[in-house]
């Protein structure tokens, strides 16, 4: 197993009066053996080497209010309700940090291992498969504690800045799927927001986000796919600093073009989408960033996501028979719910977080596969300037469409539902209730 390495904030005499305390810590959760690669459906694919090595990455920020709150960042494909609960639990019982204080992000990864029950139903192990994924997960639970009590540990005067920059990797990837693909809409988000941590002239950490799947890559290597060359681009180009990255409303976005079949190809591909973003990070490190005040008002919030009327228990048996892999097992879960429940549940939790940096920036966490709407919508209500949205926190619970791509239909909008263990897709009131919960967090966390 990997050992824990910590960046550490000091500097006490510099900043004996600084309003922000932060603390940087890094814990390697590259696997020690061969494991089942997480992302894509199909055949399970097992680990045969490492590319790079992957991590979980913690920012703890304690302001002059005297809470904390802490950012987690993961080169992992997602997580699972059941491990949020785990970690955040944890987290509250051994360092007092309330959940809307505590924000898990993933970059969605396809380069690195299964954990626990995320996206279940693509896989089928063989025992000894499982038994690999069990340990690989358990030293996860086991990293996330670490990192974040090593980060919190850290904490000593600091200075915080933001500021965006561009950069142009991400393609709209229901555009770019053929033909019958381009009445689709093309919208991206080509921000590149960043977050500098310094004590005195010492840059200790970078947080910067991108709208885009980390999907460059598609072979049996862990790696962090592009999004880790960036931020290992990032640590060489600032030795002793952390490099953050966060997964924003990627949703229906892809780096492109892709080469499928081809890993050494592939993987220079990814090494200079890599380097592509660091760069657009290195421009904005050094041009003009606005410092960043406290307090961060923290608030959370949950609301319903509808879903349409399922499939009926008997056109689901009476299809089973003709069916295997993965759409066979998502027919035998909706048959096991109704035999267990009674009928198939209609609707989905989802939660919504915000914080608020002092009137300087406003930072909105939302929950599952965001599409790009999201955050071109959010920036537009609320200052595109000072405004980061992000997917991918808390449960990697579906796909979620705006209102566009729902009525467009496809796999962000409609079909890839089933695979999460979804009747169907949401009704029409999606955008409406997740905007409706942004608003009221927003209005909660404001002057």
């Amino acid at each position: 197993m990997k050992c824990l390495c910590a960046a550490f904030l000091c500097c006490l005499s510099t900043f004996a009066s600084a309003a922000w305390q932060a603390g940087v810590a890094k814990a390697d959760i590259t696997p020690t053996e061969s494991v089942p690669l997480a992302g894509y459906g199909g055949k399970t694919r097992m680990s045969q080497r490492v590319e790079h090595p992957i991590w979980l990455k913690a920012l703890a920020l304690k302001d002059d209010a005297g809470a904390t709150s802490v950012l987690v960042t993961a080169d992992l494909v997602g997580l699972s309700d059941k491990m949020i609960a785990v970690i955040a639990q944890h987290t509250a019982e051994k360092h007092g940090v309330a959940r809307e204080r505590l924000i898990l992000n993933t970059s969605h990864n396809h380069s690195c291992p299964v954990t626990e029950d995320v996206l279940w139903l693509y896989y089928e192990f063989t025992p000894e498969e499982a038994a690999a994924k069990d340990r690989y997960t358990a030293m996860v639970y086991a990293k996330y504690a670490e990192v974040i009590g090593a980060a919190i540990a850290n904490l000593a005067p600091a200075e915080l800045a933001f500021e965006q920059g561009l950069a142009g990797v991400a393609v709209n990837r229901r555009r770019s799927r053929g033909p019958e693909s381009r009445a689709f809409g093309g919208q991206v988000d080509q921000d590149v927001p960043v977050i500098t941590v310094k004590a005195g002239n010492d840059l200790k950490a970078i947080v910067f986000g991108y709208s885009c799947h980390t999907t460059a890559l598609g072979g049996l290597s862990i790696s962090g796919d592009y999004a880790g060359f960036a931020q290992l681009e990032l640590e060489n180009s600032f030795p002793g600093c952390a490099a953050l990255f966060v997964q924003n409303c990627g949703g229906d976005a892809n780096p492109l073009p892709r080469i499928r079949g081809k890993d050494v190809e592939a993987t220079e591909l990814a090494g200079m989408y890599g380097k592509i973003l660091a760069e657009a990070v290195r421009q904005v490190i050094a041009g003009s960033m606005k410092s960043l005040s406290g307090p961060i008002r923290a608030a959370m919030g949950e609301t319903e996501l509808e879903l349409q009327p399922g499939i009926p228990l008997e056109e689901l048996k009476q299809r089973l028979p003709n069916l295997s892999g993965m759409p066979r097992r998502e027919f035998e879960h909706f048959i096991r719910q109704y035999e267990t429940l009674g009928a198939l549940p209609d609707r989905v939790k989802y939660p919504v977080q915000v914080w608020q940096f002092g009137p300087d920036l406003t930072l909105i966490a939302l929950t599952g596969e965001t599409v790009v709407d999201y955050s071109l919508k959010f920036k537009a209500a609320y200052g595109w300037n000072n405004t980061w949205v992000c997917g991918y926190n808390n449960d990697l619970l579906s796909y979620v469409p705006s209102l566009r791509v729902l009525h467009e239909g496809g796999y962000e909008g409609v079909t890839g539902m089933f695979e999460y263990g979804h009747r169907a897709p949401y009704t029409e009131t999606v955008e409406e209730r997740i905007t409706t919960k942004v608003e009221e967090l927003v209005k909660a966390t404001a002057k």
